[in-house]
């Protein structure tokens, strides 16, 4: 059980991290608008409450055998 909550937590980590990365959406113009302030602040948050839970959940099963 610990290495499937690992497994799930690594992905919400390194998943947030990406959303966070690419929340902007523009590809330097070559593709039409990228999104608006809003949507990007919204994609970042989502992000950042993956990557929080990923690092919780890794942090709390840390010492559990």
């Amino acid at each position: 059980m610990k290495m499937i909550l690992n497994t799930v937590a690594i992905v919400l980590l390194f998943g947030g991290l990406v959303m966070m990365a690419g929340s902007a959406g523009d590809c330097d113009g070559a593709c039409g608008p990228g999104n608006t302030i809003g949507q990007m602040v919204m994609y970042a948050l989502m992000g950042l409450a993956a990557f929080g839970t990923g690092a919780a959940i890794l942090i709390t099963n840390e010492g559990s055998n």
